[in-house]
C-alpha cells in the first residue's frame, strides 16, 4: 500500500521566499561584489518575505506534508504573524547594521547571507507541525547566529561570545532531541496534534517516569533558547561580545523563536498538568534573577541582556498558569496563550527600538559601552534619546509606553483568569523592581555632564528607529489587534 503525499507550494511560499533571499544574496555578492547591492538584495528579500507571509496567511489554514490527519506544515494566522514578524525583525536589523558593515570589519556578503538563513528557520518554525520540523527550524534559526556573533575580524570578545553561545546551545539542542526521542518511544508519534490527542485519550501515559523525563527534557532544552534561569548564563556574555546589531537580533528574533517553540509544544503536544508547574517555577526564577542582577549593571548591553532575561520570565508566566487553567474554561487557556504571544510581539518591538537607539548614539562599529558613556546623549540628539527613553519606559510597563503597559496588564489579567493569583503578584512585584534600572537608564540620557560625543547617526539607523518606534506607539494605541491575532 502506497501513500500519496501532495505538496501545497502556496503554503510553502514564505519559506521559499526566505530561502531564495539567502541564495540571491550569495549570487549578488559573487557576481556584483558591491556591498550596497548585497545589502539591498537582503533587505528586499526580507520585505518580500514579510508580504508573502501575510498574504498566504490571510486566507484559510493551509496544510501540506500530511499523512492522514497528521501534517508537518500548518500555515494559519499565527504562522503568518510569526513569519511576518521574523521578516520585519530581519529587515530592522539590516537597517541598523549599516554603520557596522561600513566600518569594514565585517564581510557584508556573509553577514547578509547568515541573517537570511536565520530568517528561513524562523519562517519555518511558525508553521512546524511536528517535533522534527520544529527542532530543525529552531536550529536553522540559531546556527547562523554562532557565526554572526564572532564574525568581526580581530574581535577576541566576539570569538569568546560565539564559543560560549555555541557550547550552551549545543547542550540545549541535545536535551531537546533526547526529550523528543523519549516522547516517540512512549507514544509512537511526533506530530504535535497527535501527541496532544494521545495524552488526552490515554491519561495513564502521564504516570510513566519516561513521560515525565521526556517532557522535562523538551521544556528545559527550549528554556535555554529563551534564556530562562537557570539556563541563562550564556545571554549577557554573548550579547555584550556580539556586534550591537547581532545582539539586537539575538535579543529579539532568537528569543521569539524559543517562545514560538515553547508555545507549540505546550499548546498542542505536551500536557499542561506536567509543563505548567515547571514553567511557573522557571518564570518566577527568570523574572526575579533577571531584574535583581540588572540593577547592578553598568554596561549598556549587559543591562539590556539581563532585562531581556526578566522579560522572558513575564512571557513564560502565562504558560506556567496553564496547569491551573486546565481545569477551567477553554477561554482561560486561550487567554494564557494569547497573552504570551502578545507580550512577545510588544517586547520585540520595544527591544529592537532600544537597540536601534543605542546603535545611533554610539560610534560606528563600537560596542554598547557603559551607561556613563551615554550620559547626556539625549541633550545632543533629543529625538534619538527620546525614542530610547520611550522604549525603556515601554519595557518597564509605564505610560506613555502604552504597548508595554498593555503587555503587562494582559499577562496579569491572564494569570488572574487562570487562577494563578500568586503568580500575578510575583509579576507585579518584579515589574516594580524593573522600574529602578529602566528609569535610571532613561535618566542618564538627560543627566548633566557628557560622555564622548557620538557621531551623527546613520540615516538607515534613524529610519529603522523611527519606523520601529512609530509601530510600537501605534500598537500601543490599538493593542487589541495584536491580541486578537494571537488568540486565533
Amino acid at each position: 500500500m502506497s501513500l500519496v503525499q501532495s505538496v501545497d507550494n502556496v503554503a510553502l511560499l514564505p519559506a521559499y521566499l526566505a530561502a531564495g533571499t539567502a541564495v540571491l544574496v550569495l549570487l549578488a555578492d559573487l557576481v556584483v561584489a558591491r556591498a550596497g547591492v548585497t545589502w539591498a538584495v537582503a533587505a528586499g528579500g526580507a520585505a518580500g518575505t514579510a508580504v508573502g507571509a501575510a498574504l498566504v496567511g490571510a486566507g484559510e489554514t493551509r496544510r501540506t506534508f500530511c499523512v492522514g490527519a497528521d501534517c508537518s506544515w500548518l500555515y494559519d494566522d499565527r504562522a503568518a504573524l510569526v513569519g511576518a514578524l521574523f521578516a520585519l525583525l530581519t529587515l530592522g536589523v539590516l537597517a541598523i547594521s549599516g554603520p557596522l558593515l561600513r566600518a569594514g570589519g565585517t564581510p557584508v556578503g556573509e553577514y547578509c547571507f547568515l541573517l537570511a538563513c536565520s530568517l528561513t528557520g524562523g519562517v519555518v518554525l511558525g508553521a512546524a507541525g511536528d517535533l522534527i520540523t520544529l527542532i530543525v527550524a529552531l536550529e536553522t534559526l540559531t546556527l547562523p547566529l554562532y557565526v554572526l556573533v564572532g564574525l568581526r575580524r580581530g574581535s577576541v570578545a566576539g570569538a569568546q561570545a560565539a564559543v560560549t553561545f555555541f557550547v550552551v546551545s549545543v547542550v540545549a539542542t541535545t536535551l531537546t532531541l533526547l526529550g523528543a526521542a523519549l516522547l516517540y518511544a512512549v507514544t509512537g508519534g511526533l506530530h504535535l496534534g497527535r501527541l496532544g490527542a494521545l495524552f488526552g485519550e490515554r491519561p495513564e501515559l502521564l504516570d510513566l517516569p519516561l513521560t515525565t523525563a521526556a517532557v522535562a527534557l523538551v521544556v528545559l532544552g527550549l528554556a535555554f533558547k529563551v534564556a530562562a534561569v537557570p539556563f541563562h548564563a550564556w545571554a549577557p556574555a554573548t550579547y555584550d561580545g556580539a556586534p550591537l546589531p547581532v545582539a539586537a537580533y539575538l535579543s529579539t528574533a532568537s528569543k521569539l523563536g524559543g517562545v514560538v517553540a515553547l508555545l507549540a509544544v505546550t499548546g498542542l503536544a505536551l500536557p499542561a498538568t506536567v509543563t505548567g508547574p515547571v514553567l511557573a517555577v522557571l518564570a518566577v526564577l527568570t523574572m526575579t534573577v533577571g531584574n535583581l542582577v540588572a540593577l547592578r549593571q553598568r554596561r549598556t548591553v549587559r543591562l539590556l541582556a539581563w532585562s531581556s532575561v526578566a522579560q522572558a520570565g513575564y512571557i513564560l508566566a502565562p504558560l506556567g498558569a496553564l496547569a491551573l487553567a486546565a481545569g477551567r474554561t477553554d477561554e482561560a487557556r486561550a487567554g494564557a496563550y494569547a497573552a504570551a504571544v502578545a507580550y512577545t510581539v510588544f517586547f520585540v518591538l520595544l527591544e529592537l527600538a532600544a537597540f536601534a537607539a543605542v546603535v545611533a548614539l554610539r560610534p560606528a562599529g563600537a560596542d554598547g559601552g557603559t551607561l556613563d558613556e551615554l550620559r547626556g546623549a539625549a541633550r545632543r540628539h533629543p529625538w534619538v534619546g527620546g525614542a530610547l527613553a520611550l522604549a525603556l519606559v515601554g519595557l518597564a510597563g509605564l505610560p506613555p509606553g502604552l504597548a508595554g503597559l498593555f503587555a503587562k496588564v494582559t499577562v496579569v489579567r491572564s494569570l488572574l483568569d487562570g487562577g494563578a493569583g500568586w503568580l500575578a503578584l510575583v509579576v507585579a512585584v518584579n515589574a516594580v523592581v524593573g522600574l529602578a534600572y529602566y528609569l535610571r537608564f532613561a535618566a542618564v540620557l538627560w543627566a548633566p555632564g557628557a560622555g564622548p560625543a557620538p557621531a551623527r547617526p546613520a540615516r538607515t539607523v534613524l529610519a529603522a528607529l523611527a519606523v520601529t518606534t512609530a509601530v510600537a506607539v501605534l500598537v500601543g494605541f490599538a493593542p487589541q489587534v495584536v491580541l486578537d491575532l494571537a488568540a486565533r
